[in-house]
């Protein structure tokens, strides 16, 4: 083989998290400029001027992403004078807006640095941003050829953040040990893969045993143990596992079924509107287990999504059988579904759709 880097998330997890700003940024430059979400910038810019009191990193300003992970926006930022001027830059708050900044340092050369607000997805700790077009339609994925240089997670920020980023994000998460199992089933992996798909068992273990009572955690504002360790699964983990899966810039074992059926349902307004990506994608790993004949799992991850009120059936989502004629080609057109171990066609997601149906009605 040809040789090949792969650069892997750091991170600092605690109540005191940004007492570490100063040791780990200051190699790096003095001047920083923060790129984020209004609502998450309110949250923590007390915290990090607190913890930059005393040193000489110098905030030069904090500046809103502009509400959608669109080149657009990434363009207009890029000639900010505080971004121009800054020696790196702090990605502040939840996916759309640390996609944005990451981005944006990528485009500009400087060091990026992320401080997640909410617990929904692994944006903080990979080498991608998803980017949407100004409508806020799915544009394509931006790879980068390594992580953020070090993540910020404090946890009193984090579970004092709505419970339902969260929520949603324990779906998006476990996700991802099932599509990366299935999408490299059967195949002579190389190392980073197989690392990558063996590492992805820790987006699915910790949730089930902790998920719940972190989910109380979170609607409680504790920054207790259990939430530690399944925003670990969703903000680290995942986001290991995405750069082992996607090192060649691929999507081939980082994705699957359960995000095809996300993907598809976009195309329904309410979706966007009215529910989470996580949320969505959780409704579709049922969809997966039940297309692939994994009774076992089925059955553990259905009593999990009940358990923390996560979707089971159509309904959950405000849809109907009579919606599948529609739904189930544009599930099977979407990419996400081109590297399985057979092929997956349209009969069989409208079965899968079918059995969950009755699932439900023989559990109600």
């Amino acid at each position: 083989m040809d040789n090949y880097s792969i650069s892997l998330p750091s991170y600092t997890i605690g109540e005191k998290a940004y007492e570490e700003i100063e040791k780990i940024c200051s190699p790096f430059g003095s001047k920083i400029v923060c790129i984020g979400g209004k609502t998450a910038i309110s949250k923590v810019k007390n915290l990090i001027d607190e913890a930059l009191k005393e040193t000489k990193l110098n905030i030069l300003d904090y500046i809103w992403y502009g509400g959608e992970a669109s080149y657009e926006n990434v363009e207009a930022l890029l000639k900010n004078e505080a971004v121009t001027e800054a020696d790196m830059i702090f990605g502040i708050g939840g996916g759309k807006a640390l996609d944005t900044a990451k981005a944006v340092a990528y485009k500009a050369g400087k060091p990026i640095f992320t401080f997640p607000t909410i617990a929904s997805n692994c944006a903080a700790t990979t080498a991608v941003s998803i980017m949407y077009n100004a409508d806020g339609s799915f544009k394509e994925p931006y790879f980068f050829e390594a992580p953020a240089k070090h993540c910020f997670i404090c946890t009193p920020v984090i579970t004092a953040s709505p419970a339902r980023y969260f929520w949603a994000g324990m779906g998006d998460t476990y996700a991802k040990y099932f599509e990366a199992e299935m999408s490299s089933r059967g195949e002579d992996l190389i190392y980073y893969h197989e690392l990558g798909v063996t590492v992805s068992q820790m987006c699915l273990h910790p949730l089930l045993k902790y998920g719940k009572k972190a989910l109380e955690d979170f609607e409680a504002g504790i920054a207790g143990f259990e939430a530690e360790q399944a925003v670990l699964a969703v903000v680290v983990t995942t986001g290991i596992a995405s750069i082992l899966l996607t090192a060649e810039h691929i999507i081939d074992y980082n994705t699957g079924l359960a995000h095809a059926v996300f993907y598809a349902l976009t195309s329904y307004p309410h979706i966007e509107e009215r529910h989470l990506h996580g949320e969505v994608v959780a409704f579709g790993v049922l969809i997966l287990l039940l297309l692939d004949g994994n009774k076992e799992m089925f059955k553990r991850i259905y009593d999990f999504n009940k358990s923390v009120a996560l979707p089971t059936c159509l309904a959950d989502i405000e849809m109907s059988a009579d919606d599948l004629k529609d739904l189930v080609p544009k599930v099977c057109a979407m990419k996400d579904i081109d590297h399985n171990p057979y092929k997956i066609t349209e009969n069989m997601v409208f079965e899968a759709f079918e059995r969950l149906e009755k699932y439900n009605k023989e559990n109600i």
